[in-house]
């Protein structure tokens, strides 16, 4: 086979399957409204202007909702209608535009074998190169002609493998690129390096003085090393989502109907499963205890570090860790719809995001191709035109074509992100939006709920006054319809006393108020006293603190509750008032109930009394003075202020729905994840600006220097790897531990951290 064949048969190569129509539909998730989501592998994605291509691309189809690219874990994301019935062809419509997609459990990501592949290259290119330096050396010292033309063929013969081989990962995917009618990065490298080749083999058949074949392995060499330490330092920087994933079983021992236990893939896990949990194992699904007495360790997603006791009717969590006996779980349901899936879901959105910076980024990216292109062939036309010397012409355009790629313009925002994400993930903090991160250093107003959010999610039921059994019964009944913490308190207290469960009707809850039902026909309420007793919501006379169970609006009984201030409050609300940042607190609570919290957390400002609009209408109030404003709550009363501000925040013992509203979710118990949160927002922020900074001036620094001449292709490509290896460390900064000592939240870090 002769070389020109076997640069072919490289670029040809046959790569991985693509998925099918039904793999696509099988492989995707329900979203719901008729949207479903599908993430595939794109390992051939290199930059920003890769990432800009197959979002526009897969964006034009009609079917496709949204397409985010993640060029740090090389996949892409699409959401796409349902309705119409089978999903589009979407490895076919990748495949229009030069790229592989692939499903990623058929291998699509393998950064062990692109990372070897790129190390063999790296020693050809470099064995060739130092060899090719070494017989330089007689030339410069002045060889006579015809040894010079004996050692000039000698580098041609040396520079023969590294500008096939060790360039072939170039030329692959500029290629690709080139028959699907666009340009990417590896393109103006694939130009350099065959013409700096070109020129070098002109220059021996013509006895020409000098050959520059050290010029164009050194070039392979040094964007070899470039490439490589970046593929490193991303791997190093891996995402959050990753390292999760890494912490769960692949698979899970079931237990068959006719007794016989059988390890299984995950995906074969399904509602109704049952398996077998043994010492040491993570529950693969949530699910419900069916037998076995052990010890969980839960701080993967809570962050406690207690361990706690379950039995047979328990509830288990995926991603819990069995630390005592074997147990037996019936699965709840799928893997991929547990708490740890969303988890996981959450850490790959803050990934693939979209905030005002990588926007900008991205809109540059494309610009690179008609931009520099053109630069180049005017650089070409110009100096040929003064010099007459097509040799320093082509010379001065390859240089051009290679200093001025924009990978480093690429990477300023997505790394930082990435980043960012993984640590406040190792910190016990899940970001739910990139964007939140950008928006989070600016705040400058923090609104703080009380009853959950400043003090213990779980209130302690003090005392109790009730007329007979009946209207204890009444009220226990009721409280089983709710998980709002007061109805949970009730119900503890009622499990340890006798009472009969009644059948109660038509029972409703009504956010912020209570609960409602009818039984024997007439109407029972549960919850503030104004709006049980006299049903008008608006009443502010009650405590939250106390709750009634009502007949007509006659009041039956009394509940009295007590509450601690949560762990880390006091100290979250100091840190605020150090950065400048006002602190406010809106609660439900009754005024008196409110400023005792606040005195204790030193909070001045304080709205209490407060219904869900309420809250709605007070962080718009602040908007509209132009605050930036965090809310901070957890309940379904808090909801809408969560979504009404700038920014929020809600622990994960809070509600679905306060959760499913928030931008960020706290782990842990307590609120020392507000000051890493903003700490670590105002470090990215800070980071992303020096990102973009490095880039600007790399740009506006290299490319007159190649303009003038006075850079050749070997710099530039020194240059071009330097600063997108510059960027990626400075983004790799923010990994730097500065939480003080003993502030570190959970165990959660040293789990993740014990897989690198």
């Amino acid at each position: 086979m002769t070389c020109c064949a076997s640069i072919a048969s490289s670029l040809h190569e046959p790569g991985p399957r693509r998925p099918g129509v039904d793999e696509v539909a099988l492989a995707s998730r329900d979203l719901g409204n008729g949207l479903r989501q599908i993430t595939l592998s794109v390992p051939d994605m290199r930059c920003g202007a890769c990432m800009a291509l197959l979002e526009s691309t897969l964006g034009k189809h009609p079917d496709v909702h949204m397409a985010r690219a993640n060029l740090t874990a090389k996949r892409v994301t699409i959401h796409w209608q349902a309705e119409y019935g089978s999903p589009p062809d979407f490895g076919a419509l990748i495949g229009t535009i030069g790229y592989t997609a692939v499903l990623p459990a058929e291998g699509g990501d393998q950064p062990d074998g692109e990372m070897s592949g790129l190390l063999r290259a790296l020693a050809v290119a470099g064995f060739c190169s130092m060899n090719i330096m070494v017989l330089s050396v007689s030339v410069w010292a002045g060889a006579d002609p015809a040894t010079r033309q004996t050692l000039h063929l000698m580098s041609a013969a040396l520079a023969l493998p590294a500008v096939i081989y060790s360039g072939a990962t170039f030329y692959r995917s500029a290629w690709r690129a080139l028959v699907h009618g666009r340009t990417n990065m590896d393109v103006p490298v694939s130009i350099g390096v065959l013409l700096s080749f070109g020129l070098s083999v002109y220059d021996t058949f013509a006895e020409g003085r000098q050959a520059y074949f050290e010029a164009s392995t050194s070039l392979i060499f040094i964007l070899l090393v470039g490439r490589t330490l970046d593929h490193l330092m991303r791997r190093r920087a891996r995402s959050a989502a990753a390292s999760l994933a890494d912490m769960m079983p692949k698979g899970a021992n079931v237990i068959r109907a006719d007794g016989r236990i059988e390890y299984v893939p995950l995906s074969d896990i399904v509602s109704g499963t049952r398996t077998l949990i043994a010492a040491g194992d993570r529950i693969p699904a949530d699910g419900t205890i069916l037998s076995g007495l052990s010890e969980l360790d839960r701080s993967l997603l809570t962050g406690e570090s207690r361990w706690e006791t379950v039995g047979p009717g328990g509830q288990v969590r995926a991603g819990d860790l069995n630390v005592g006996h074997p147990l037996t779980v019936e699965a709840t349901a799928a893997p991929g719809d547990s708490t740890l899936a969303e988890l996981h879901r959450m850490l790959e959105a803050v990934e693939d995001c979209r905030s005002q910076y990588r926007i900008l980024a991205d809109r540059a990216a494309r610009l690179y191709a008609p931009v520099i292109h053109g630069l180049s062939v005017l650089t070409f036309l110009s100096w040929f035109a003064v010099t007459q010397d097509i040799h320093l012409a082509l010379t001065i355009s390859i240089s051009v074509l290679i200093i001025a790629c924009p990978c480093a313009l690429g990477l300023a925002v997505p790394m930082v992100q990435v980043v960012a994400a993984r640590r406040l993930f190792t910190q016990g903090i899940v970001a739910r939006d990139g964007s939140a991160l950008e928006r989070l250093a600016e705040i400058d107003t923090v609104v703080f709920d009380k009853t959950g959010t400043l003090t213990q999610y779980e209130p302690r039921l003090l005392t109790g006054n009730w007329t007979g059994p009946l209207e204890f019964s009444l009220a226990a009944s009721l409280s089983r319809f709710s998980s709002h913490p007061t109805s949970r308190a009730i119900a503890d207290y009622a499990a340890r006393r006798e009472w009969e469960a009644l059948a109660l009707d038509d029972v409703r809850e009504i956010p912020g108020n209570g609960l409602e039902a009818s039984f024997r026909g007439e109407v029972y309420r549960l919850g503030r006293a104004a709006w049980a007793a006299s049903g008008d919501a608006d009443d502010r006379t009650a405590a939250a603190s106390t709750v009634v169970l009502t007949r007509q609006g006659e009041i039956l009984a009394s509940f009295v509750f007590g509450e601690k201030v949560r762990a880390g409050s006091a100290m979250a609300v100091q840190f605020l008032k150090s950065r400048g940042i006002a602190v406010e607190m809106l609660t439900g609570d009754v005024p008196e109930a409110a400023l005792a919290v606040a005195r204790e957390v030193d909070i001045d400002l304080v709205k209490a009394a407060a219904l869900p609009k309420d809250k709605a209408e007070a962080i718009d109030a602040l908007r509209s003075l132009g605050r930036k404003v965090m809310m901070i709550g957890d309940g379904i009363n808090d909801a809408v202020a969560l979504k009404t501000a700038h920014v929020s925040m809600a622990p994960a013992s809070g509600s679905d729905i306060g959760r499913s509203a928030a931008d960020f979710i706290l782990l842990n118990g307590g609120m020392d994840g507000v000051e890493i949160a903003i700490t670590t927002a105002g470090r990215a922020a800070a980071l992303i600006h020096q990102n973009f900074a490095l880039a600007i001036v790399y740009n506006a620094c290299s490319i007159p220097l190649a303009l003038l001449g006075y850079v050749n292709p070997l710099i530039a490509a020194i240059a071009m790897s330097s600063s997108s290896i510059l960027v990626v460390a400075n983004a790799m900064r923010l990994e730097i531990d500065r939480t003080p000592p003993g502030r570190n939240l959970g165990r959660i870090s040293e789990l993740v951290g014990a897989r690198q």
